[in-house]
């Protein structure tokens, strides 16, 4: 099928009706806008298999995506380097590199497949749904991708809920400073809304910093998709279709360019980011829209029990790291 505006409207309208109200349950009852989309879609899978719907949930849950991580890249900047220090850049990186290669380690003892592996590592590590959304638009497209990529949306948003409450008292019972704290939440929690929602609820100082390392470690979202398009290549288990620097990739290095010389006015900023926003949770809605409750079903116990130890094993190493430097 063609597609145009005709055929892709009806489709892209109910996904982003599914993330309007996901939005709204948002911002009035403090819902994760990500889970809310992807929850609130699954019940119309069945808008997936129709001829006139099914065109423009596939276009959303793809190309909508696409756009929308590009102007993430007005999120980041070479400054933040700077201000975050040497040794607290290369602990989250170390962090980010550690925790996607943990996940192509455990996969295969859980069951999984790599591509598993690398989608749940990468999402854990770098920004929760929305690298979880760029890897899958990588990874080879099975019977089974639109569940795994479905479940790790919901996993590493409840994590990260689930972190933004728990990490916060950990940070008390420690004593940790604001520098460290900021550095800890930032490094390790999915999601900039709840990295943003745990730091400020210690100190502005602590939210400040740590809303700088999630955006950087957003930032490594670049380079995480460049070398797995490579690596996927070179190993002849998919990415065939993908350019070794995709498209949404040199978007999202563009805007951080200029957004790092400064050339970004403000009000631009502010807009690419809120469309952004609005993409990716209409492309998270669309994926929710591609499955069914039994599928999350079928994914089994060895899944979530991956995303928990990955987790866990980056809050140890960023933890023990921040010890080390203080």
């Amino acid at each position: 099928m063609v597609l145009n505006a005709k055929t892709i409207f009806p489709g892209l309208l109910f996904a982003g009706m599914v993330a309007m109200a996901a939005q709204f349950l948002s911002d009035h009852y403090g819902a994760p806008v990500m889970l809310m989309a992807i929850l609130l879609g699954i019940p119309f899978q069945f808008l997936s298999t129709e001829e006139r719907t099914a065109p423009g949930i596939g276009f959303a849950s793809r190309m909508v995506l696409r756009v929308g991580v590009a102007l993430l890249g007005v999120r980041v900047s070479v400054d933040m380097v700077a201000e975050i220090g040497f040794a607290n850049v290369a602990l989250v990186a170390s962090g980010v590199a550690l925790t996607i290669a943990l996940g192509l380690i455990m996969a295969p003892l859980f069951g999984r497949d790599r591509a598993f592996g690398f989608l749940t590592g990468g999402a854990v590590a770098i920004c929760g749904a929305s690298a979880a959304m760029a890897i899958a638009s990588l990874l080879p497209k099975g019977e089974n991708t639109e569940r795994d990529v479905t479940f790790t949306v919901v996993s590493v948003t409840l994590a990260s809920t689930v972190a933004m409450i728990a990490y916060p008292i950990l940070i008390s019972y420690l004593g940790m400073d604001s520098q460290s704290a900021g550095v800890f939440l930032g490094g390790t929690i999915h999601d900039v809304a709840q990295v943003v929602g745990a730091g400020y609820s210690v100190s502005d100082e602590t939210g400040d910093i740590s809303t700088l390392v999630k955006l950087f470690r957003v930032g490594m979202l670049a380079p995480v998709v460049f070398i797995g398009t490579l690596f996927l290549r070179q190993s002849g288990k998919g990415a065939e279709g993908v350019p070794l620097v995709p498209g949404f990739v040199i978007g999202f290095l563009v805007l951080a360019g200029l957004n790092s010389f400064g050339w970004l006015p403000a009000w631009a900023i502010q807009s690419a980011d809120t469309v952004s926003r609005a993409c990716l949770v209409t492309a998270v809605a669309a994926v929710g829209m591609k499955t069914s409750f039994e599928d999350l079903r079928s994914v089994g116990k060895s899944a979530p029990i991956m995303i928990l130890i990955l987790t866990a094993a980056l809050a140890g190493y960023v933890l023990l790291g921040q010890q080390l430097l203080t």
